[in-house]
């Protein structure tokens, strides 16, 4: 499945639907590190973006969901139903003898 929005897209719709500024992340962004990544000119490592989400209290896989289904919860409904499906498979397969 291809990401109908890109992850610059999303983190840019999660900060502003939470009402936050770029000047927000100051904690553990700046402003111009924000900037960059909404404007999809670099890519957060893992640990960077639960740190940003964690200022948006958000999950990151809230964040990762929305890149990959875009506004629609009904494939929002059927991403997450695929990834639960690997998750157990995957778990399933680590745990056979």
């Amino acid at each position: 499945m291809a990401a109908r929005y890109s992850l610059a897209q999303a983190l840019k719709t999660v900060r502003k639907a939470r009402g936050l500024s770029q000047e927000a992340f100051s904690d553990v962004s700046s402003r111009t590190y924000m900037s960059t990544l909404e404007r999809d000119l670099k890519s957060p490592t893992i640990n960077k973006l639960a740190e940003l989400c964690e200022v948006m209290e958000v999950h990151p896989l809230t964040l990762l969901t929305l890149a990959y289904a875009g506004d629609s919860t009904q494939d929002a409904d059927k991403l997450l139903a695929q990834v639960r499906r690997q998750l157990e498979a995957v778990l399933k397969e680590r745990d056979a003898p």
